[in-house]
Parts: structure tokens; sequence; C-alpha cells
């Protein structure tokens, strides 16, 4: 079994990277390997390399986005992600998510903001860059939201964000989901099957 680990280019404003991360939890499973989810700003990375969320890059091209929603689609059915839903408020500014995402590192309740987060963004469709809504998601799922908020634009917690996007892009990231096994770099969910076999290789 592997002992390897898998870098995740991560954002909640990509329906991409929700679906990738399910089912990379499944890669890492089978292969032993650890995953570690870094927390970047999506637009940062666009701006930084110059890149295009698809729906704008693929606009003037006849037929192009709707084959990528049939792909996602497909993926969907294929491993079962029924819950799905492409969010009623897409896009949604994810600035004070992710930044919540690092504090709530910090304060060592990450591995229940994520899944709250995910669930509220990409299944019951809230919009998660209202403050109000944001807090109260959090709440729901047993968090403390006034508390990540407020943690959420410290000074230590937006440099953290930023220092993470600049890292991705110097480490050759331009879009998320993105993948790293050692150097190996892996964009997109339909890479997911070379994660794995690069994992696999111990």
């Amino acid at each position: 079994m592997s002992r390897r680990t898998v870098d995740m280019i991560y954002d909640f404003g990509s329906p991409n990277a929700y679906l990738a991360r399910r089912v990379l939890d499944q890669v890492a499973a089978r292969t032993g390997a650890t995953v570690n989810i870094i927390p970047c700003l999506l637009g940062g990375i666009f701006k930084a390399t110059g890149n295009q969320a698809p729906m704008l890059a693929f606009a003037g091209i006849k037929g192009k986005n709707d084959y990528e929603m049939l792909e996602l689609r497909r993926f969907v059915a294929k491993h079962g992600f029924d819950a799905f839903r492409i969010n009623p408020h897409f896009p949604v500014n994810t600035l004070l998510a992710m930044r919540g995402f690092v504090a709530a590192r910090h304060m060592g309740v990450a591995d229940a903001y994520l899944p709250a987060v995910e669930t509220a963004m990409w299944e019951t469709g809230r919009k998660m860059d209202d403050p109000e809504v944001f807090v109260a998601t959090l709440n729901e799922a047993g968090l403390d939201g006034a508390a990540i908020a407020a943690a959420a634009q410290t000074a230590e917690v937006k440099a953290e964000l930023a220092a993470n996007t600049e890292a991705a892009v110097a480490r050759g990231a331009f879009g998320i989901p993105t993948f790293y096994v050692g150097k190996e770099m892996f964009f997109g969910k339909e890479r997911l099957g070379q994660v794995e076999e690069e994992l696999a290789k111990g």
C-alpha cells in the first residue's frame, strides 16, 4: 500500500473540485495515500495565469459548454452523486468561505467545516457569500459560525490564503482542481485515474 501524499489545489467555488474531492477520498482509501487539501482562490489563480472559467473561455465555441455539462452529468451519474446540484447562485464569491477554511484549520475544525460548506454549495444551493447564510450554515453543522467568520478576517488568515494561491501558481497550477503527487501534476477530475496510477507506484 502506498504511503504517498496527493496535494489538491482547492476552492469551494468549483463544482468540479467538489466532485473530484469526493472521488479522491475513494482513491486514497484504495491506495493508502494521504490527501492534503490546499485552500486557494480560483479567481486569484485565473488572474495570475490569464485563465478564465470554462463558461467564459468557451462562450464563443458552439456546443463546447453544452458538452462540458454533459461530461459533468456523466461523472455525477457514474459515481452516484445524486445529491449534487448546480448552485442557483453560481458563480458564488468564495472569498469568505475559503478564508473560513483556513481559519477552521487553525481552530482544529476543518474536518467538519469542509463537508458543511461543500454540502451548502453543491447540494442545498445556499448563497455562501452572504455572511448571514455563511454563519447560519456553520452553526447548523455544530460549528461556531460567528467565531469562524471573525477569524476569517484576521491578517494571518488572509495572508495564508494569498500565499497558498501564489504558491499554487508558482507550482504550475492554472485552474482547479489540480493535483500533485510528488512533482507530477494532474489537472481536472478526469485525471483522477492517472492520479491513482501514480499513487499506486508507491
